[in-house]
């Protein structure tokens, strides 16, 4: 079996996927993007696709090395994007030449469901209140809110207050037997989220999420000794050796990306060494369905998993949703704020390819917004 053709598609609202064909007619999907890069992408997922052109699809380590590390210049969230998407539509071929589950390839499962969560918005606690509660009743047990929009650099009374507010809100609306994590996005300095973490404590969050920059990973142990709640980062950490720091810093949580982090071979690794820091795997996942699929394969086949980020539903997917892009949306539905363990081969969805190259370049660009503080400083996104 042989590698015959790699494509690539842009489709709503953000996402680029990818096509890997083989001589047999067997085919694998990826998803490497970097939101607001997709077409930088695209271009380094052909650049890469000459490395495995003509080569045995099934070869997945060797072509994860050469991929990753066959030049001069390589990591980064481009490069390592690049090399997730075709390293899950690897794995994609793998479990369907094999007729079993990527997860089944891995080792086997060790669980059957898979606990999710779901993104909650609004600016005031009453929003957020009323949409934890239409959560609650969908079935969820765990949500994820942003800490806040634009931060000053140090907090004042009224910026602590109001983050505060929201975390109580979510807290009376899920009860004692649910949990909800609050996400900082790197929108604070060290000394800001320093400020913060003592006054979220009382309503006990399952993490916060990435509390300071990637770049300022060193930071992380000083913020670890002094918080009462438990550390979640890694979204913006693309490989062992990126995450290491992390881990040696104590967090709790690591969040390694599927379309970021090199792919399930990656991440799988990530996990592994995660493991021996008594560290919890709780991938990021804001993105489609192949990127969704790839981490519930992971998920189901390692022992130290804790939740599953999504984005079915989400207030950014405009246009489209992951859904959208499946022949059948079975695999990636919610039972009782699960996804129940697919035996099918692969990574366990169909995707509607005519669906996706009518799509093809119908996305609009999406970039950051650029913030400024009030003294037209700019601001961390």
């Amino acid at each position: 079996m042989k590698i015959t053709r790699v494509e690539t598609f842009a489709v709503p609202p953000r996402w680029l996927f990818c096509r890997v064909e083989t001589d047999e007619g067997v085919v694998g999907w990826g998803e490497p993007v970097v939101e607001g890069r997709a077409a930088t992408v695209r271009t380094a997922v052909h650049e890469l696709a000459e490395v495995v052109m003509g080569q045995d699809p099934l070869r997945i380590e060797d072509h994860w090395q050469t991929m990753s590390k066959g030049s001069f210049y390589r990591g980064g969230p481009v490069l390592s994007s690049a090399v997730a998407g075709l390293d899950q539509a690897l794995w994609d071929i793998a479990g369907k030449v094999y007729g079993a589950p990527v997860h089944q390839l891995l080792g086997g499962p060790v669980r059957d469901r898979v606990r999710a969560y779901t993104w909650v918005g609004g600016d005031e606690p009453t929003q957020i209140a009323e949409a934890v509660r239409e959560q609650v009743e969908a079935g969820f047990t765990a949500v994820k809110m942003n800490a806040s929009g634009r931060m000053n650099r140090l907090a004042t009374t009224r910026d602590i207050d109001q983050v505060v507010s929201r975390a109580a809100a979510a807290r009376e609306a899920l009860g004692d037997d649910r949990d909800f994590a609050v996400d900082f996005h790197g929108r604070f300095t060290t000394a800001n989220a320093a400020k913060f973490l003592p006054h979220l404590a009382p309503y006990n969050p399952l993490f916060v999420e990435e509390p300071v920059l990637p770049e300022y990973t060193h930071r992380l142990g000083d913020l670890v000794a002094g918080s009462p709640v438990p550390i979640a980062t890694g979204e913006r950490l693309f490989s062992r050796t990126d995450v290491l720091p992390a881990l040696t810093a104590g967090v709790a949580v690591i969040q390694p990306d599927l379309s970021h982090a090199g792919g399930i071979s990656e991440v799988r690794r990530i996990a592994a060494l995660a493991e021996t820091f008594d560290v919890l795997l709780a991938p990021h996942c804001p993105l489609g369905p192949v990127s969704l699929a790839a981490s519930l394969q992971v998920a189901f086949s390692t022992p130290n998993f804790l939740i599953q980020e999504q984005s079915i539903g989400i207030h950014y997917n405009v246009g489209a949703g992951p859904l959208d892009y499946l022949a059948d949306p079975a695999p990636l539905e919610f039972h009782e704020g699960h996804f129940l363990r697919s035996t099918a081969p692969g990574l366990g969805i169909e995707v509607d390819e005519r669906a996706v190259r009518a799509a093809d370049n119908a996305a609009e660009d999406w970039h950051n917004p650029v913030w400024r503080h009030p003294d037209g400083s700019f601001a961390e996104w």
